[in-house]
């Protein structure tokens, strides 16, 4: 493993169809100068905290130039509370404009020097899982995807909402690893083989793995009721050397 030579807040610029004076962010590069892997890393609901700034920091060990996104660059991170108020908020995240910084930051990223046109992926979780996969169906620039418990149907769809990850499947453009819990409450095993079904069905490059024992956000250290150790354990090394793969 490498050690990460550098990381420090960033703000790269926003998609033209959403203006803003600038997108905040998270890079950590490996040691050396040489062109690395880039990835795109997505926060769950509640943003750009510590846990995804060490994410980060672990993933540019790994050999990948990494940037956390702050979805939350036009506005402070919500407060939320119990689970009602977590899916009203997400609810209310316009699809589009996240997928939209989502580009941006691919793209600021790939032009970075220490990227300089090497491939870029994508990884996140929970919320950041979710939309990794929907980048990973709507960006063609994406060469692979890491979706960790991302949530995969919407329980109502609307104009800021128009389709979920499923209806998205078939436009899947990336090799793409799913990670699962199979305890996980808010991620049915019914949509876990809707995925894997859609994704067959289109003929996509997939691994999908549930992890027995584990609920949601079992990689999530930083939240002990949730982290399941030896999951996360066998996920980690399994998401490095798929991203290791598909982006050399």
């Amino acid at each position: 493993m490498m050690q990460p030579a550098t990381a420090q807040e960033v703000t790269f610029p926003a998609p033209a169809e959403f203006p803003c004076d600038h997108l905040r962010g998270y890079l950590a590069a490996p040691a050396g100068s040489e062109p690395r892997p880039g990835v795109v890393l997505v926060p769950d609901v509640r943003g750009l905290y510590d846990h995804f700034r060490d994410v980060a920091r672990r993933l540019a060990a790994e050999g990948f130039v990494t940037l956390a996104v702050d979805l939350y660059s036009r506005e402070d991170a919500p407060e939320l509370g119990d689970l009602d108020a977590v899916m009203r908020w997400m609810g209310s995240l316009p699809d589009r404009r996240i997928l939209g910084d989502l580009g941006a930051a691919a793209r600021w990223l790939g032009d970075h020097p220490r990227v300089a046109g090497r491939q870029v992926g994508i990884t996140g979780f929970c919320m950041g899982g979710q939309y990794a996969l929907m980048a990973a169906c709507s960006d063609d620039r994406l060469g692979a995807c890491v979706s960790w418990y991302g949530l995969l149907r919407y329980a109502r769809k609307s104009a800021a909402r128009p389709a979920d990850p499923l209806d998205m499947a078939p436009q899947l453009g990336c090799a793409t690893l799913a990670l699962f819990g199979a305890d996980d409450s808010l991620i049915p095993p019914a949509d876990v083989q809707a995925l894997r079904e859609a994704l067959t069905a289109a003929g996509k490059q997939f691994e999908i793995e549930v992890y027995e024992g584990a609920g949601h956000a079992f990689f999530n250290d930083a939240r002990p009721e949730m982290y399941r150790a030896d999951a996360a354990a066998a996920a980690w090394p399994r998401a490095v050397e798929f991203l290791r793969r598909h982006l050399a």
